[in-house]
């Protein structure tokens, strides 16, 4: 399958131009699939033979790296006040807390990348922090939205079950960025143990060869704190779920314990007409033995747009 990738430049921004990096594959003339991955996560998450399953039902895919991941743009040395913890505490309650950049940001990049593409029109999926930008986008361009997709995600309202603290300090700590290659790498097989499928583990040897190429296309810790902000920064999504009348489908992993079924839960009650899909034994990731359920999930929404 042909990989056509290149750098959408984003204008428009206060403090300087975003470069988002991109991969788009499939008939430019079929419908537009845009893939949005999530906190501290590169492009290549959306796994090459994922996306080749959406190209084969005739869709157009394209999977991006957000700012500050992978090989877009870094926002170096900018910081904001505050804990991740404690940022995260007081968005449970319902408060917003600084953040260098937010995810309405976020979102304005995934549409300004489709204007870099000549696209109108996309089916827009997102998961994890993703799925918060795709809310967010199919709310603030919502004339652009073909149909949403929503994976393993939460609308952060107010007073929802926090993540399990295993979980939750697997993500937001770790070795220092400047530790050896190789301890970053096993920390990297430590946190997807955590936080991965129990129905689906993955072996000794795929966790580790993943952890190496994530590691070796780009490594920038810091900037997973900033996307953290981001989602503190934005609060509660419910105002975003109220505006939205794209068909949308809900995918959630009964086994998730860092993003609980009941973020999913939450958003499928907040969108009218949403439809919520568990999954047995999937945790905090797409498990390969799933992707042709996923697929038909997403397709079966896809096939809604009037």
């Amino acid at each position: 399958m042909e990989i056509r990738e290149g750098k959408a430049l984003i204008g428009g921004q206060e403090r300087s131009d975003v470069k988002i990096h991109y991969e788009d594959m499939g008939n430019p003339d079929d419908p537009a699939v845009l893939l949005v991955m999530g906190l501290g996560a590169q492009l290549v998450l959306w796994r090459e033979e994922f996306c080749s399953k959406l190209v084969d039902q005739g869709l157009r895919v394209i999977r991006f790296d957000n700012r500050d991941a992978g090989l877009s743009s870094h926002f170096h040395g900018q910081r904001t006040k505050g804990s991740q913890v404690g940022n995260m505490f007081r968005s449970l309650v319902g408060f917003k807390s600084p953040s260098v950049y937010t995810l309405e940001d976020m979102a304005d990049d995934a549409a300004g990348l489709l204007d870099h593409l000549g696209i109108d029109r996309a089916h827009v999926v997102g998961a994890s922090m993703g799925g918060m930008i795709a809310q967010v986008f199919a709310a603030r361009h919502a004339a652009r939205t073909r149909a949403l997709g929503v994976i393993f995600s939460s609308n952060n309202r107010a007073l929802l079950p926090p993540p399990g603290p295993q979980q939750l300090l697997a993500v937001v700590t770790g070795p220092s960025p400047h530790s050896p290659r190789e301890v970053i790498v096993e920390n990297s097989i430590r946190v997807s143990r955590i936080i991965g499928s129990p129905g689906y583990p993955s072996t000794e040897e795929k966790l580790r060869a993943d952890a190496i190429a994530l590691y070796d296309r780009a490594f920038n810790p810091q900037g997973i704190a900033r996307q953290f902000n981001a989602i503190t920064g934005s609060g509660s999504l419910l105002r975003y779920n109220k505006q939205i009348t794209a068909p949308t489908v809900v995918i959630h992993g009964k086994a998730d314990k860092l993003m609980r079924p009941s973020g999913g839960r939450a958003i499928a009650r907040a969108i009218k007409g949403a439809r919520l899909v568990l999954f047995d034994g999937m945790g905090h990731e797409l498990p390969e033995p799933l992707w042709d359920d996923i697929v038909g999930e997403l397709t079966t929404t896809f096939t809604e747009v009037s």
